[in-house]
């Protein structure tokens, strides 16, 4: 008997492009959940012709929408709104990430929602948020890392900042989005009324959320955390150092005992047992001298010597991978996390695993991201009850 997933019963509607609402709904049908991708019916979701292609679809494509069933509406005119109504009422979840205003223009916003389905759970990604005096400025996660502070830290002091290489900012919001609609769906579901409610992230808050003690730092002392390149400010030592192969190691020797141990193993038993250095206080004060200390030291052996000797030692430490690097590592092949799925032509690609990992209920990969409404028929007839004859007619009508 086929496992049942955690999220199996659970309807999403996404109505959302490219990055944030999307990277959510893969997670939600990830693990079981029904998610009903709406596209628009000429181009569908721009993220289909990002980046690398294959058969002029995106690789990108099949890991964003994995799992997902596809159908088209043309939600700007009223016989396509119509349509969206009508699958609220069979759904739990809609999630969005268009512009703050977009959805009520178009007659789906939240107080028409809930007149059809009470308990629908409105999931609404933007870049500032559905209220306050910057909510109708246009949005993206690469703005968003900049107004929420994580991009003024990314990089070297004496350079201008810079950008983490993937779309961190959207994906951050739709985990936050996942998470919400999840505490939403529980709040519902122990409601005796069964009311639903709307789930508000905005991507610059995500970002921000993740910003540690700096807030509080600053409004105490005044301090403004700069950049600091490969360091963490205030906690040492935790850097990357030179090897004497010309690779890059990072080791995190922060915690006192671990620091002891790392010293021993380099040879600075000194070091390791001077008062001077017994707190994290006092390694910040003197993080020069330490940094100096284990880079002498690495500087004379080689990445893998390194990662041995610190291994044995119990000190967290570990190379810079590249993505082949993953590829051909142990670990992510023992964990899963490199799965082999068959495009439409019959060529293999490897694709990220599932996270997290549930010893009972584990997500899967069902299907790869589906062909531009390629359950038009199936989702339409089930839910909605349309004939052959009525489907042909919104199809040449534009309106699917």
């Amino acid at each position: 008997m086929k496992q049942r997933k955690p999220l199996q019963g659970v309807r999403v509607l996404e109505l959302g492009n490219l990055v944030a609402a999307p990277f959510a709904g893969k997670l939600f049908s990830e693990f079981g959940a029904e998610v009903i991708k709406v596209e628009e019916p000429k181009n569908g979701d721009p993220l289909r012709n990002w980046r690398v292609m294959h058969q002029d679809t995106s690789v990108w494509w099949y890991v964003q929408s994995r799992n997902k069933k596809s159908i088209t509406i043309n939600m700007r005119v009223p016989e396509g709104q119509d349509i969206v109504k009508a699958l609220i009422k069979e759904a739990d979840v809609v999630i969005e990430n268009f512009k703050p205003g977009t959805l009520e223009r178009w007659r789906l916003g939240y107080d028409e929602m809930k007149s059809v389905n009470p308990s629908i759970i409105l999931t609404r990604i933007s870049g500032y948020g559905q209220t306050g005096p910057y909510k109708e400025k246009p949005g993206f996660g690469s703005v968003a890392e900049a107004i929420g502070g994580l991009r003024y830290l990314t990089g070297y002091p004496d350079r201008p900042p810079v950008r983490v290489g993937i779309a961190i900012g959207d994906m951050i919001a739709g985990l936050y989005a996942v998470i919400g609609t999840l505490m939403a769906l529980r709040a519902r579901d122990q409601d005796k009324d069964k009311q639903g409610q709307v789930v508000d992230v905005a991507l610059y808050e995500a970002v921000f959320s993740l910003l540690e003690g700096i807030l509080p730092e600053y409004d105490l002392t005044g301090q403004v955390r700069e950049r600091t390149g490969t360091t963490l400010p205030g906690i040492a030592p935790s850097n990357t150092y030179k090897c004497a192969d010309g690779k890059h190691v990072v080791i995190g020797g922060n915690g006192d005992r671990i620091f002891e141990r790392l010293m021993k193993a380099i040879g600075r038993e000194d070091m390791a047992t001077d008062p001077a250095y017994l707190t994290n206080q006092g390694r910040a004060d003197h993080v020069d001298l330490i940094d100096e200390a284990i880079e002498a030291w690495t500087m004379q052996h080689s990445l893998q010597e390194v990662q041995r000797i610190l291994d044995e030692a119990s000190v967290p430490v570990g190379p810079i991978f590249g993505i082949q690097d993953i590829v051909e590592d142990e670990h992510y092949q023992a964990r899963d996390m490199l799965k082999e799925v068959t495009l439409p032509g019959g060529e293999k690609l490897l694709v990220p695993g599932i996270v997290p990992k549930l010893s009972h209920t584990p997500g899967d990969i069902e299907w790869n991201g589906p062909t531009l409404g390629a359950h038009n028929e199936e989702v339409y007839s089930t839910y909605l009850g349309l004939t052959d004859a009525e489907l042909s007619r919104l199809k040449e009508r534009g309106i699917i």
